[in-house]
């Protein structure tokens, strides 16, 4: 047996190839899909089968791609009106050399999803792992909220029906292969380990802690997750079927003063950089979205419609900033990126911009000072949640762009998040918006907390979560 977990960053994406005897099948494929076809050449396999487990909602699937380059057949669940690939049916089984594979219908996340069990036709055909895709994380379970409020306590529901009654009874010692890692948007405290076994979430997943069924509901519906506005574009994509890419696009390598043309002709900037580099200088109106960020937040604040611009830490980190931007469907990612990049720009004469950055330190002095001082907290409502400065404004990031008659223009503004990353693209808006004293907290709540600072917490909120 082979087995291979493919990881893409950004999003904390899983997904798998398993393959025998010269036969593969991949499960929940990226959009930049070559890394399959070249771990399938390594290991001698020929991918043969494509499944989904769902229409996933924060990145766009790969399976069209990978069906270009492979010519493999796609598979996935009931109740979608698919415009490509086959839907299948409960217990529908798939044999690879001696492996079995068999769908296995799981509605809860969204109706159509579908877990796969592995089994090992040399070892009495037991089931040795299943693919869970959303249905169930290490440490947590998946959103059921995606169809709207009024839809949420029958997806709780049947969530816990196909964790209880399908998923479970596999046995303890089954691995568990989830769709996504810590971090990512589909559950809310996804544990950052890899491996699990069934036996494992059984006894510590907290979301399988609750005891009944209407316990179970309760806690889902006490949960509030963010849903970034991209999904309904990534499943309006997923369902149709991405179009074919034949390959990563390359935007151009401009000169600054190519690029300043393409800025005054109307291309967004994005700053790669990290938090401090982009403080120190960056060129004005650029949104500051860390490397790492990009595949979660460049749907929360570009437009898909407006060209983009790219400016990097160094060129080599080119690639990885495409294969981001076209897993959350910019296609084109950018129509070119700054040749030497910042120092490139001010070498070349042209202007810069800065932004100030505070430590916790200086951030705790101006408030002992009784400054006037505007403390934007833009973490998301769990972490504001857990703990967050006594007298913080709480706007999450993603949100504040349409929430930002609700910030004081008229004094100085203390962004933070958890570290800083999401602070620096939200001071990026602030800036964009004309706000004149605009500070990013470097370290953010980290530092705060790692200093000794106080923090108030939201009790009564934390108990309705957990």
């Amino acid at each position: 047996m082979i087995f291979e977990r493919i990881k893409s960053e950004g999003i904390a994406h899983n997904s798998y190839l398993v393959g025998s005897e010269g036969e593969a099948a991949v499960i929940d494929p990226r959009r930049d899909c070559q890394v399959y076809v070249d771990i399938a050449q390594r290991r001698g396999l020929q991918v043969k089968y494509i499944f989904e487990t769902h229409r996933n909602e924060d990145y766009v699937i790969g399976s069209t791609e990978l069906r270009h380059l492979t010519g493999a057949e796609i598979y996935h669940g009931p109740g979608l009106d698919w415009k490509y690939g086959h839907t299948l049916v409960d217990g529908q089984e798939f044999c690879l050399g001696n492996l079995k594979l068999v769908a296995m219908h799981t509605p809860g996340h969204t109706d159509e999803s579908m877990c796969y069990t592995l089994a090992d036709l040399d070892s009495d055909g037991a089931v040795v792992m299943v693919f869970s895709g959303d249905t169930l994380f290490a440490d947590d379970v998946g959103r059921t909220d995606l169809y709207g409020p009024e839809e949420a306590p029958r997806l709780a529901a049947s969530l816990y029906d196909s964790i209880r009654n399908k998923l479970l009874p596999l046995g303890d010692g089954v691995i568990l292969c989830p769709g996504h890692g810590g971090g990512s948007v589909c559950g809310m405290a996804i544990s950052e380990r890899d491996e699990s076994t069934l036996g494992i979430e059984r006894c510590h997943n907290p979301a399988l802690q609750t005891g009944d069924r209407e316990r179970f509901i309760k806690r889902k519906l006490a949960e509030h997750p963010e849903r970034p506005p991209y999904f309904r574009k990534m499943e309006k994509m997923n369902l149709e079927g991405p179009p074919v890419l034949g390959g990563l696009p390359r935007p151009a390598l401009l000169t600054p003063a190519e690029f300043k043309e393409a800025i005054d002709r109307g291309a967004v900037v994005v700053d790669t950089n990290e938090p401090a580099a982009f403080a120190g200088a960056h060129i004005k109106g650029a949104y500051s979205i860390w490397l790492e960020g990009l595949p979660a937040f460049a749907g929360w604040v570009l437009s898909y419609n407006q060209p983009r611009l790219l400016v990097l830490p160094d060129q080599s980190y080119l690639d990885r900033a495409v294969r981001y931007l076209i897993r959350a469907d910019f296609d084109p990612p950018a129509v070119g990126y700054l040749k030497g990049g910042m120092e490139g720009w001010y070498n070349a004469g042209l202007p810069i911009e800065s932004l100030t950055p505070l430590s916790a330190h200086q951030l705790k002095t101006k408030l002992d000072r009784g400054e006037a001082i505007t403390v934007l907290d833009v973490r998301s409502q769990r972490e504001w949640d857990e703990g967050h400065i006594e007298g913080a404004m709480h706007i999450y990031v993603g949100h504040l762009a349409e929430r930002l008659t609700e910030v004081p223009r008229t004094r100085p503004v203390a962004v933070l998040c958890r570290v800083g990353h999401r602070a620096s693209l939200a001071a990026s808006i602030l800036l964009r918006a004309g706000y004149l004293e605009v500070g990013n907290v470097l370290g953010s709540m980290e530092a705060w907390e790692a200093a000794g600072y106080p923090v108030v917490t939201d009790r009564a909120e934390l108990a309705g979560v957990h």
